[in-house]
C-alpha cells in the first residue's frame, strides 16, 4: 500500500517547474480556500434563523471533532509526510508532522458532509465536497500530502459528520443557547439598531 501511495503521489505532484497558473492555482486551494468553511458558517450563523443556526453548530461540531479524530491518529500511528522522506518536489513549506490523515481536508469535508445529510443545506454541501477535491489535488500537487491522506480524511469526515448530527440531541441545545448568549453581547448594539438578527 505504502508503494502505490508514493507511485501515486509522484504522479500527482507538481513538476520541477510548474506553469505559473497551476501554481497559484494550487497554492490558493490548498492554503486559502480553507478559510471559506468558516466564513460559510459564520455568514450562515449571522443571517440565519433558528434551524440554520443550529445546522451551523452541527456543521462546526463535525468540524472540530474530525481534527480531534486526527490528532488522536496521529498519535497513535505518524506517517511522514513526502518531504520527509525526499520525495517529489515540495513547493511550500510545512512543520515537520504527521500527514496522515489531512487536517484540511478532514475540516472541509466533515462540513460538507454534514451540510450535504441536513435538508436545508444539501445544494451547498455538494458545492463544498466538490471543491474538496480541489484542495486534496493541491495539497499533493505542492508536495505536502500523499493520496492515501486524502482517503484517512474522508473516512474521518464521514465518520464525524455521522456522528454530530446522529448524537446532537447531547450537545446541540445546550450548545446553541451558549452561542446565542455570546452573540448577543458581541452583536448587542447592531440587533437593538436592527442590522443583525437577534
Amino acid at each position: 500500500m505504502e508503494s502505490l501511495d508514493q507511485t501515486l503521489f509522484i504522479w500527482l505532484n507538481a513538476p520541477e517547474h510548474p506553469s505559473a497558473f497551476t501554481l497559484a492555482l494550487a497554492i490558493f486551494s490548498a492554503e486559502h480556500l480553507i478559510w471559506a468553511a468558516p466564513l460559510l458558517i459564520g455568514i450562515g450563523w449571522l443571517r440565519g434563523g433558528e434551524a440554520t443556526r443550529k445546522t451551523m453548530l452541527i456543521a462546526t461540531a463535525s468540524g472540530l471533532l474530525g481534527l480531534l479524530i486526527n490528532q488522536l491518529i496521529g498519535l497513535v500511528w505518524s506517517h511522514p509526510r513526502p518531504f520527509m522522506i525526499g520525495l517529489g518536489h515540495t513547493l511550500i513549506p510545512h512543520v515537520a508532522d504527521s500527514s496522515f490523515p489531512s487536517d484540511h481536508l478532514t475540516l472541509w469535508w466533515a462540513i460538507a458532509f454534514s451540510f450535504l445529510w441536513q435538508r436545508n443545506l444539501r445544494i451547498a454541501g455538494k458545492a463544498l465536497a466538490v471543491l474538496g477535491i480541489l484542495i486534496a489535488w493541491a495539497r499533493i500537487y505542492l508536495g505536502v500530502h500523499f493520496p492515501f491522506d486524502m482517503l484517512g480524511a474522508i473516512a474521518v469526515a464521514t465518520l464525524s459528520a455521522w456522528l454530530t448530527l446522529r448524537e446532537a440531541r447531547w450537545y446541540l441545545e445546550p450548545g446553541y443557547q451558549f452561542a446565542t448568549g455570546i452573540h448577543q453581547r458581541i452583536f448587542g448594539r447592531l440587533i437593538a439598531l436592527g442590522w443583525v438578527r437577534e
